[in-house]
């Protein structure tokens, strides 16, 4: 049975490493589908067994490259990694100074030339290695990277000077000229973006490594005869009772069964201040005890936690590649063999119409080193990965990049009502029964486990009158209400129609005393008590506090607002009416609401936002899905979007940051091909027979790495987007 296998990469330096190992992978016998991401660094491969596993990774090892089988050790080898390219950078720099500082206050001979030829050589063989290395790799695989452009640059320098070295007289004395400093500068200047690029990806992932720190390794657990032990998080069981004392982070996710603490929950669902949680409230592992003392019920394994589920859901959707991504790989792959052949071509041109060897090396090589592809390659990747932990770091968790690139073009965002715009707890806003109908009433709703029922309980919980204990026959009529008989009473609670149907007569002013109520936008169950009608019961749902605002923000965004729901005609157009929403529909089921997202769909891009396994098909036919974290767990994994603070301003911070995120990659890759566009045709000297200006190789690495690390900077700008 195929088997789905993430693998952690380390010493990936650019765009092409990824698609060099993802051909390779896709290569092998065994490997039916490979995706490889350079920007986080993963890999996912879908193989025909287990015994694939081992020759994938010996594979990759063999291109040189370097596998960690959990997140730590991933960590631990990309630190070391940068490390090492710091080190090969140092190297190569002060080579290059003393070459340089030779080339000028030294004159021609024997003793600086081999110098000069030695520290050029030391610098390709140890700072320059995985360039070849991985050149190599790629040539035999047909895959032309970035590192067969840098191989190709540095090694002519290197050897035109070694030839000029050896038989300088087969040459005439104006092609005597040695390249060794510009084939250890370029070394550098490439070794130089490539060890800040990846800073500035270790950076990129900062929040994701938050969020490991704050996972806690231990947790105290009560044993059952009563004594606390220290046990590993792994070992933890469902049903076991843990201890977390003031200033620890809960170790779990469970619910409080004695005590309470104000819980800090904020590296979850960015709320700003602790919340106070008491017996019988949720509470999450990596959430912060700041006063109290609690006892906690696992509910969820160590791997099934919200804590877990962010992570998991964060790498993998950093792993998935957007159209846009995929267009710029492309054309990275087919760019560089056109950029050997306009080398190639520099070089002949410069031979034929000048006849000047030296100038023609000069500008091949300078082609070769300019044009080097990584700023095209890092613009997407590092933009995805920064906004991706930007949203998270705010509450909004992005399980499907691919959205990024839809949601600046929303035209509609259609919203479910219950739990999504209002806070989805129904409660009693006025009764008018008597204590004794209220009584029979609250007794018989006990028997359901209805919201509605609920509700009612708790209202005459809070006016001091206590369920009795029921033992007739009770039945619930699922869209209209309850029915209880006994040998003394028959109960009907429910809507009109329920009523209607068991003979229950309603006079004209008590009909407009309910219609009254329903104009109000408010719920209202109906109490008959043996054919008579007793009276009513109002109830509420009151929508979220800052809706109307967010709502306002949509259509600042050219969003226009709509709202699906259940409720009767009345109810919801007094809620759109609030709200000051145009477009809104009632009485809506399940396959009505997808059916309208169908028809919204082929007017515009469409945006629906919900919670309930109801709204599911919904959330997958819209182009994007958003979900409130309160919601269900069928419907979080329809949804593309999780908002972790289950706050409807989380719709319009989405959509913000998707404009800033195509934005920014639009910046990085209009950078990226300017550049090429124009520095390019610069090193292949066309500017000479007009200015007289031909770019040396060395300036053409910088260009290079200014180019790259230009990408790396604007995508992190998005770190500091303002919601």
């Amino acid at each position: 049975m195929p088997k789905s296998v993430k693998l952690n990469i380390a010493g990936m330096s650019c765009v092409n490493c990824s698609n060099a190992i993802e051909k390779v992978a896709k290569k092998l016998d065994g490997v039916l589908e490979a995706h490889v991401n350079f920007a986080n660094a993963t890999g996912e491969f879908i193989l025909r067994d287990d015994s694939v596993r081992e020759i994938l990774e010996a594979k990759i090892k063999k291109l040189g490259y370097d596998i960690a089988t959990d997140l730590d050790e991933f960590e631990q080898k990309r630190s070391e990694h940068i490390a090492n390219m710091r080190n090969k950078f140092l190297f190569a720099f002060a080579a290059s100074l003393v070459i340089m500082g030779l080339e000028i206050l030294g004159k021609r001979g024997v003793l600086n030339d081999v110098l000069m030829l030695a520290l050029a050589f030391l610098t390709l063989v140890f700072s320059g290695r995985d360039f070849f290395t991985h050149a190599y790799a790629a040539i035999k695989n047909k895959n032309y990277d970035m590192n067969v452009l840098v191989a190709l640059g540095t090694s002519s320098a290197f050897l035109y000077s070694l030839f000029v070295f050896l038989f300088p007289n087969a040459l005439p004395s104006d092609l005597r000229n040695m390249y060794v400093s510009s084939s250890a500068m370029i070394i550098a200047f490439v070794l130089l973006g490539k060890y800040l690029e990846e800073r500035s990806k270790a950076r990129a992932g900062d929040y994701l490594k938050t969020l490991l720190k704050i996972s806690p390794k231990t947790a105290i657990l009560i044993k059952p005869d009563g004594q606390n032990v220290e046990v590993s998080v792994e070992e933890l069981k469902l049903g076991d009772v843990v201890v977390v004392k003031n200033g620890y982070n809960v170790p779990c996710d469970g619910v409080i069964v004695q005590g309470g603490a104000e819980i800090d929950a904020s590296m979850l669902t960015g709320e700003s201040l602790p919340v106070y949680k008491e017996a019988g409230d949720e509470v999450f592992a990596g959430t912060l005890n700041t006063n109290g003392y609690i006892s906690v019920k696992v509910s969820k394994g160590s791997h099934q936690t919200l804590l877990s589920q962010i992570l998991n859901l964060l790498n993998d959707a950093s792993t998935k590649k957007m159209p846009i991504s995929r267009l710029a790989d492309k054309i990275a792959n087919i760019f560089v063999p056109s950029v050997i052949c306009i080398s190639l071509l520099a070089f002949f041109v410069w031979m034929v119409f000048s006849g000047n060897f030296a100038y023609a090396v000069s500008s091949a090589i300078c082609v070769l080193i300019i044009s080097c592809p990584c700023a095209l390659g890092l613009a997407t990747p590092i933009a995805i990965i920064t906004a991706l932990a930007r949203g998270a770091k705010d509450g909004i968790l992005i399980k499907n990049p691919e959205v990024i690139e839809l949601v600046k073009d929303v035209r509609f965002v259609a919203f479910d009502k219950t739990g999504t715009l209002s806070k989805g707890q129904i409660s009693v806003k006025s009764c008018k029964l008597s204590h004794d109908d209220l009584l029979l009433a609250a007794s018989v709703e006990a028997l359901s486990e209805h919201p509605i029922s609920k509700a009612v309980v708790k209202f005459a919980e809070q006016n001091s009158i206590k369920s009795m204990k029921l033992e007739g026959k009770f039945e619930n009529i699922v869209g209209y209400g309850v029915i209880y008989e006994d040998d003394k009473n028959r109960v009907v609670i429910g809507n009109e129609s329920l009523l209607a149907k068991n003979g229950v007569l309603i006079d004209d002013e008590k009909k407009g005393e309910i219609s009254g109520i329903l104009d109000e936008g408010s719920g209202i169950i109906l109490c008959a008590i043996n054919g008579e009608f007793r009276g009513f019961i109002s109830l509420s749902d009151e929508l979220k506090s800052g809706v109307k605002e967010a709502l306002g923000e949509l259509e600042n965004l050219g969003a226009q607002s709509v709202i699906l729901s259940g409720d009767n005609e009345k109810v919801v157009s007094h809620i759109a009416a609030q709200l000051g929403v145009d477009k809104f529909y009632a009485n809506m089921l399940p396959n009505d609401k997808f059916e309208k997202i169908k028809e919204l769909s082929r007017q515009g891009k469409v945006v629906f936002v919900g919670d309930g396994i109801n709204d599911s098909p919904s959330l997958k036919e819209a182009d994007v899905g958003i979900v409130m974290n309160s919601g269900s767990d069928i419907a979080k994994m329809a949804g593309d979007i999780v908002l972790m603070k289950n706050d409807v301003k989380g719709v319009a911070s989405s959509l913000k940051l998707g404009k800033s995120t195509m934005r920014t990659i639009k910046e990085n890759l209009f950078w990226a091909f300017v550049y090429n566009v124009v520095c390019i045709p610069v090193a292949a000297g066309v500017l000479y027979p007009i200015f007289g200006i031909l770019l040396s190789p060395v300036y053409g690495a910088l260009a290079m790495c200014f180019s790259s690390v230009t990408v790396v900077l604007n995508s992190l700008r998005l770190r500091y987007l303002k919601f």
